[in-house]
């Protein structure tokens, strides 16, 4: 039977709705609506009325059984899309069916087991700037090799230093203007705020960035068996299927989004290697034991990674406590019934990483740091999506998934990374969960 009433919900204050309070703190916000509210909870986001839905059920209705039903939101399209514009990210249809076959090949599994050189030499270039008794910002450490890595991988492209660090300072404006905020929610967005002003600088000065590296490629000429993302789109240029405009689109999303998933669960995992002293030490003792059968860092292959069982399931588990996409947005294109509720059509609906991954029906003792848990996982399917669920899953999945245990084993054949501040982790909602103030840490050297 379907409920004439709506469901229930906090009631929030005139014209910005909860938006106050999700703006102070995204995560406790969604985790009280589900704990007050249970499985479907109504409230404001600005103009915007929301629907959180905190079931497995309702994840795979939204991203998969009827994931035609359910579009990119328009608040999110239209400010993401003055930078990413029909990128893989944003576009629908028949644009990001034809985007999604443009791309694929750069993401199939024998090319991206094929990029483990490139992943474990910029890792051991990492480890090497390291001196023990370092103190450093590790997000940004894992965030430079992250990119460093990306674009080599996906541009063909050798990043130097200094162009990494300014595309890390150019995309924090673009960051924090997804951050949320209750005075954009009332700010038309030709408001020439200051904020805004230096997001549009960013804008541009990323857009000069990605067509000096198509510049650069497009120089140095793309042969016939050339697989990665630049290549690929400038072939299919040459053939009409993407214009210039499209290819700076993609890259853009590259850019954006091929990079920070990987540094935010790798500067999670130490901080929580370093307070789980007894896990740690069994990473040691799996990372020496493949070591010690190789010559060296270099002989590092996506083989010897997948048998790195611990390692793995750290990570997997870093990405249940925190993931780096903990909330996703989708509209309804037509009216849609969950538990006993009709919600009309044009309701924002969201489903969180944040909240499921924490859901004590799903997982036993859930704040708890437990990689055995993946040993014989028992949550139901779609309790866990760290990338999202059906067609329009992270396609660079399985690329996170090999980057993210080869720059860990190299590091954790080194150093021991140390957390300087003490207490809980303090996160910053943006597109992604950030560390508040990034993630200072000391680097022990191991003996």
């Amino acid at each position: 039977m379907t409920s004439a009433i709506g469901p229930p919900g906090p009631r929030g204050v005139p014209v910005a709705g909860s938006l106050p309070r999700y703006a102070r703190d995204p995560f406790g916000f969604l985790t009280d609506l589900r704990e007050t509210y249970g499985d479907i909870a109504a409230f404001d986001l600005g103009p915007n009325r929301t629907y959180l839905l905190a079931t497995p059920e309702a994840v795979e209705r939204v991203l998969v059984a009827e994931e035609a039903s359910f579009s990119k939101p328009e608040f999110q399209s239209d400010a993401l899309g003055e930078l990413l514009g029909e990128g893989l990210l944003l576009s629908e249809g028949d644009v990001w069916k034809q985007r999604q076959a443009i791309a694929n090949p750069a993401f199939a599994p024998d090319r991206v087991a094929n990029l483990a050189p490139t992943m474990v030499e910029r890792a051991v270039a990492m480890v090497e700037r390291w001196d023990d008794g370092d103190e450093r910002d590790v997000e940004w450490e894992m965030t430079r090799t992250t990119l460093e890595i990306i674009v080599e991988a996906m541009f063909g492209i050798d990043l130097d230093p200094g162009r990494a660090r300014q595309i890390r300072l150019l995309l924090e404006p673009v960051g924090a203007q997804f951050e949320p905020d209750p005075r954009r929610a009332v700010l038309p967005d030709w408001v020439p705020t200051p904020d805004r002003r230096e997001f549009d600088r960013s804008i541009a000065e990323l857009e000069r960035i990605v067509d000096l590296f198509v510049t650069r490629r497009r120089a140095r000429g793309v042969e016939p068996d050339d697989r990665d993302l630049l290549a690929l789109l400038l072939r299919a240029r040459e053939r009409g299927a993407i214009d210039e405009t499209g290819i700076r689109d993609e890259l853009l999303t590259m850019l954006l989004a091929g990079h920070d998933t990987t540094a935010l669960v790798l500067t999670y995992a130490w901080a929580l290697l370093s307070e789980h002293p007894d896990v740690e030490t069994r990473v040691h003792e799996e990372v020496d034991a493949l070591f010690a059968d190789l010559e060296g860092p270099a002989s590092l292959t996506a083989a010897d990674v997948r048998g790195l069982a611990t390692l793995r399931n750290v990570l997997r588990e870093t990405m249940r406590l925190y993931p780096p996409v903990y909330v996703l947005f989708r509209q309804a294109e037509r009216p849609v019934t969950f538990s006993g509720y009709r919600l009309p059509e044009g309701s924002l609906v969201a489903l969180s990483q944040w909240v499921l991954h924490r859901d004590p029906r799903s997982f036993e003792r859930p704040t708890r740091f437990d990689p055995d848990r993946w040993l014989e996982p028992t949550h139901p399917s779609y309790a866990y999506f760290p990338f999202g669920a059906g067609p329009r899953s992270c396609i660079g999945k399985g690329f996170t998934m090999l980057e993210a245990p080869i720059i860990a084993a190299i590091v954790a054949r080194e150093f021991r990374p140390r957390r300087i501040d003490e207490g809980p982790l303090e996160l910053r909602g943006s597109l992604t969960a950030h560390p508040e103030g990034g993630m200072p840490m000391r680097l022990e050297r191991r003996s």
